[in-house]
């Protein structure tokens, strides 16, 4: 596995990142946040982590009588960028640090599983390819819960576990179940596109 990690990780950090789901349970939250900005990959030269299937399904099925639309692990930006050319929403993202490429874009610095932002802050709430990554799974669904007013959706890799990924998660969902039921919304939605989770939730008032 050694000559794999080092040729996606551009020869840098290999055993760190290799022990990473040994120690990451030991992190503070500097600690991950540091970790994971030093870290580079071969997937960063790519605008995002999502398919283009699973970008026009959440698009398509965004609700268009609300205003207001936050995105939680936003990246540079490039989910809110198709949004804005397509739909009229008033646009927020957050992430822990600030990688946005179009600057008419909101941004507030923070961390999933403690959201900078009262409850029911925003219509819709969308985080795609972050709670993978995230170590206290249930407080980040509950923080993504209390801050959407009428919509989530949440996108995150179909993969079973194994040790040794390259894309260091934590949090592994091989059947719809394994994510719908930790979420714990009745009214919603789940589908297998490109090898994604497209989950959207439709909240009660």
């Amino acid at each position: 596995m050694y000559p794999i990690f080092y040729y996606w990780f551009k020869g840098q950090y290999i055993n760190e990142i290799m022990d990473f789901k040994k120690k990451v349970y030991s992190f503070s939250s500097d600690e991950y946040s540091y970790f994971y900005k030093k870290i580079s990959n071969r997937a960063d030269d790519r605008p995002t982590d999502m398919n283009m299937e699973s970008i026009d399904h959440i698009i398509k099925n965004l609700d268009v009588n609300q205003n207001t639309l936050l995105d939680v692990g936003c990246g540079r930006g490039f989910l809110l960028s198709q949004i804005r050319q397509k739909k009229n929403f008033d646009l927020t993202g957050c992430e822990i640090h600030n990688g946005l490429k179009d600057s008419d874009i909101k941004f507030k610095s923070g961390f999933v599983e403690q959201l900078p932002f009262p409850d029911k802050s925003f219509d819709i709430v969308i985080c795609t390819h972050t709670i993978e990554h995230i170590i206290d799974l249930e407080k980040a669904l509950t923080e993504l819960k209390r801050v959407a007013k009428k919509q989530l959706i949440i996108v995150t890799p179909r993969q079973k576990y194994y040790y040794y990924t390259l894309d260091l998660h934590v949090n592994f969902f091989p059947i719809a179940e394994s994510l719908c039921n930790q979420i714990g919304i009745e009214n919603y939605s789940c589908k297998d596109i490109g090898g994604d989770w497209v989950y959207v939730a439709e909240l009660a008032d």
